[in-house]
């Protein structure tokens, strides 16, 4: 980009970023970097085994009176214009509490040395020059205690997203002196439920934008549409195939491996973080969003990988009713158009955060965290868990489909198999994921960071969206633990994608605020391919008219849908363009399809005696 604008809108993706990528080290609108604060910050190239030099930041407060620990972060996203602890929202409590804080740009990225590689793969330990972003931030932390003064010899790490599964990675092989990390919204599987793939479908919008982001320069770059609403563009641009030959030209390596990775192979395998973690090796605090667009099912997979080994009681978990890194900023009060009637980020940071790092590195307090700390939403308060998913005083109930879009705890009786509810799936018109004009994902005045909050009226009664709903509740409903789909569906295609939404739909008339009246909030949601129903390493087409069993994980929550509140359930089989078009026929490589593989398909979703449809909430009356 060339023009005033383009550099502007740089600079903005830029600042975006830092804000919801890198919060410990945010910029903040109070200050600038230039302003006196109560720190010293000095810059160091930090050598690495292998040679190659990693830009550092170190701040240590001007009046340290005595040895302090050390809070560390390492990130892509450049921490050379980082403002210091006590001017940036998410560290300030951490700051009063005092510690010495290192910013490190990870190899290949910003001012580092050496060549950047997404989510690098785990060395091969059995050469012993080998390395990986564990060793970096072993090597890192050895330097650091022999050339900062005056520190305490105790290290902490934490970070958000990228960062977050960096903080992951120091523990793999931790340095003794590492004695707390908190991984917050790591990423866990990239082709299963984050940022590039759910289920196997291709997150389309996020995953082509941030692999050119990233790896277009050695800077974060916008990649210049030249339209507002990128629904139109990306509609235009047509099969994922015109990718390389109309704009990247196999110049972005992680685009190259989405195209040479299609399916649940072992390069996505060895990625994952269920692959490389075994026992958690150092006391581990997972932070995780309930609206988080990026990285919910991460720090889930992550706790759970490490909970199976989990002898030491090391493993922690935290949840809140925050998007990506909501817990960073502001009170935390609202998200979107939804209110939680407390200071829920405020609450974390000074209550959660701070103790738990005071605690491992610097011996104060009790220690006695919960095993899971979660903030309910609808009923709007805090809860402690001794286990997650809760073991005790739950109760797994079916909701199932009926007729007339109803939806009942009560199984269906009919025993016509044939009852069903049918619509017209036309990936030449896909339902969008939000309203529309939708921006581009880091642009200016994008509405990506709130959109599962959004009110999904503006899809209800598409002939392309199924809905079901209760009846008014009469009491309160709370589903606490995971929630799964199980669809009875069939296809007239070979392939299909199905997408269920979990909604809260508020009363008509809603006394605390009039504009949320009939509001229908996502709670959970999820896409299915469908040809991976069977596995994600052997995908196969379905045969076309068959009935078969789709069951699709909808993720943990912790929701009290209130008396005079409705429950309603969404079925659609487009997500535009979050979710690429599936050609509905099936082919070897949807990165390869042609325009004409894709076709209209007729989708039925069943709900008799025989193929109930329904979703399996977790309930219980605690």
């Amino acid at each position: 980009m060339t023009t005033w604008l383009g550099r502007l809108a740089v600079l903005f993706l830029i600042s975006i970023v830092i804000v919801l990528c890198v919060p410990p080290f945010q910029a903040s609108a109070q200050s600038g970097t230039g302003t006196p604060s109560g720190y010293d910050r000095k810059e160091f190239m930090i050598p690495v085994r292998d040679g190659i030099r990693l830009y550092t930041v170190v701040f240590a407060p001007k009046d340290q009176q005595e040895s302090l620990p050390f809070l560390l972060q390492r990130t892509p996203y450049g921490v050379e214009h980082i403002f210091p602890p006590d001017k940036r929202t998410y560290v300030k409590d951490l700051a009063a509490e005092g510690y010495i804080f290192v910013c490190q740009d990870i190899r290949g990225r910003y001012r580092s040395e050496g060549t950047f590689e997404m989510q690098r793969f785990s060395r091969d330990r059995r050469n012993r020059n080998s390395i990986d972003e564990s060793t970096d931030t072993y090597d890192a932390i050895e330097w650091l205690l022999k050339n900062i003064p005056n520190n305490k010899a105790r290290v902490g790490v934490l970070g958000v997203s990228y960062d977050g599964w960096l903080t992951v990675m120091a523990t793999l092989d931790p340095h003794p002196a590492l004695k707390a990390v908190s991984e917050q919204a790591t990423p866990s599987d990239m082709f299963l439920g984050d940022d590039f793939h759910h289920n196997g479908a291709f997150r389309l919008s996020y995953g082509f934008e941030y692999a050119f982001s990233e790896e277009a320069s050695k800077v974060d770059t916008l990649f210049p549409f030249g339209t507002y609403d990128t629904y139109e563009w990306y509609l235009k641009l047509g099969p994922l195939s015109h990718v390389n030959e109309k704009y990247f030209h196999g110049t972005i390596p992680t685009w190259n491996d989405f195209v040479n990775h299609p399916n649940y192979d072992e390069f996505w395998k060895k990625q994952s973080l269920p692959y490389r973690l075994d026992a958690p090796t150092v006391p581990t605090m997972h932070v995780a969003g309930w609206w988080d667009q990026e990285d919910f099912y991460g720090p889930m997979k992550a706790y759970e990988a490490l909970e199976k080994k989990d002898s030491k009681h090391l493993n922690y978990l935290v949840v809140g009713p925050w998007n990506h890194g909501g817990w960073s900023r502001s009170e935390g009060r609202k998200l979107g158009n939804v209110s939680f009637d407390t200071a829920t980020s405020r609450t974390y940071r000074e209550l959660i955060q701070a103790p738990w790092f005071a605690y491992w590195l610097k011996d104060k307090g009790k220690g006695d965290f919960p095993e899971a700390r979660t903030f309910r939403t609808g009923s709007n308060e805090w809860k402690s868990y001794d286990a997650w998913p809760p073991k005790n005083d739950v109760t797994l109930k079916n909701l199932y489909f009926h007729v007339n879009a109803k939806l009942s705890f009560e199984a269906p009786q009919t025993e016509d198999v044939a009852a069903f509810d049918s619509y017209l799936s036309d990936p030449a018109h896909p339902v969008p994921y939000r309203s529309r004009p939708i921006e581009e994902t880091y642009g200016p005045g994008s509405r990506w960071y709130t959109w599962l909050t959004e009110d999904q009226r503006f899809v209800h009664m598409r002939p392309d969206v199924l809905s079901w709903e209760t009846e008014t509740l009469a009491d309160d409903v709370t589903v606490t633990g995971d929630l799964v789909a199980h669809l009875f569906a069939s296809t007239t295609g070979t392939d299909s994608d199905w997408i269920v939404k979990l909604i809260d739909v508020y009363p008509e008339q809603e006394p605390k605020d009039r504009t949320m009246g009939g509001y229908q909030l996502m709670i959970a949601n999820e896409v299915m391919r469908g040809r991976f129903r069977k596995s994600f390493e052997n995908p196969e087409p379905i045969k076309p008219g068959e009935v078969f069993e789709f069951v699709v994980d909808i993720h943990h929550n912790d929701h009290t849908f209130l008396k005079g509140h409705k429950i309603m359930v969404q079925v659609q089989s487009t997500w535009f363009p979050i979710i690429d078009r599936n050609p509905q026929k099936y082919v070897d490589n949807i990165f390869l399809a042609k325009d004409t593989d894709f076709q209209a398909a007729t989708q039925r979703v069943y709900r008799s005696k025989r193929f109930p449809s329904y979703i399996a909430l977790p309930i219980t009356n605690k």
